[in-house]
């Protein structure tokens, strides 16, 4: 994010206590002392990518004995977060938690010099998410149908915020000016924080955010839901329509928050982390408390199936891109 909004470089220790045995139960951790794991949250401090990351630490430290850390990583999408990921050791104790978008959307929109596709490997799937439309609270608009009607009426005038460029917050925009017939203009940051910050006071009139980062936004009135990307309506907000209700089924779209590390990482090291994981997120408070937060359940799928997913995603939104005639961006 930019200026006053971007938040401090910050670390969240979960778990603190050893005991011998436990380190014998946890094969990447060296044997003079249990190191910690550090997990880079692929966005802002507060973002979907660390809250999701926090519940996983504290998890994580009391399925493997080992304590664990949480270090936000925003910039470009979760690029960031991927460099720092492979200039750590590939042993382990350096985690991604971030959004499918790194691998299926991104490449699509940007040019990376990383192949994401070659450079991480999904561990797991920890959770599930749609997106939300949302307006500054001094927009005209009170719904999509107003929205495409004032866009037509103003042409060119209006922007709308992503959370990064290159994620499904900014190709559902673009999937929307080529649905609506219309031209919004999109405005990338680095992060929800900042982004929100700007839709609530105005400067940016509207934004495609996670529901984690948006609901309580949304019931504190500070900003308003349009429509959702989800196949049926929330639960928390059972008045607003989904995008196939209202006409724009291309714009139905669900993302999926995801554990990743370097694909070299010793295959013993990736499954105990990804059983780990598992469990840690299995947990009835954690599933309860994810569903308060507006995510949905993980689908149990294996790395296997989780790589297809992902060459199949990026295949679709390539094929979106290629219809709209976008080009990638240097």
């Amino acid at each position: 994010m930019a200026g006053a909004f971007r938040p401090a470089r910050r670390r969240f220790v979960c778990g603190t206590g050893l005991a011998g045995a436990a380190l014998l139960a946890a094969p990447f951790v060296r044997a003079a002392s249990a190191q910690p794991i550090r997990i880079l949250a692929a966005g802002t401090a507060g973002g979907s990518a660390d809250i999701v990351a926090r519940l996983l630490a504290d998890g994580m430290s009391r399925e493997l004995g080992q304590p664990s850390y949480v270090e936000p990583k925003p910039g470009a999408g979760g690029v960031l977060a991927v460099n720092e990921l492979l200039q750590a050791p590939h042993d382990g104790l350096t985690l991604v938690v971030a959004v499918n978008s790194l691998v299926s959307e991104i490449p699509n929109i940007v040019k990376l010099r990383i192949d994401m596709a070659r450079s991480l490997s999904p561990l797991a799937e920890l959770a599930r998410s749609g997106l939300v439309l949302v307006a500054s609270p001094s927009f005209p608009a009170a719904d999509v149908p107003a929205l495409v009607a004032h866009a037509k009426a103003h042409p060119g005038t209006l922007d709308y915020a992503s959370y990064s460029t290159g994620t499904l917050s900014h190709v559902l925009g673009l999937q929307l000016n080529k649905a609506a017939g219309i031209d919004l203009n999109h405005v990338g940051y680095k992060g929800s924080t900042a982004a929100l910050a700007d839709v609530i006071g105005g400067h940016v009139p509207l934004m495609f955010d996670g529901l984690p980062t948006s609901l309580p936004l949304i019931h504190a009135n500070r900003i308003r839901p349009l429509a959702v990307t989800t196949p049926r309506r929330i639960a928390q907000l059972p008045q607003v329509p989904t995008f196939r209700e209202i006409g724009y089924p291309q714009l139905e779209a669900v993302g999926w928050m995801g554990l990743w590390v370097p694909p070299d990482v010793p295959a013993p090291t990736q499954d105990k982390l990804r059983q780990a994981a598992q469990r840690a997120m299995a947990q009835p408070a954690v599933h309860q408390r994810m569903l308060e937060l507006g995510f949905q359940a993980a689908q149990p799928r294996t790395p296997a199936e989780l790589q297809t997913a992902l060459r199949a995603e990026s295949e679709r939104v390539g094929a979106v891109l290629k219809e709209i005639g976008f080009k990638p961006e240097s």
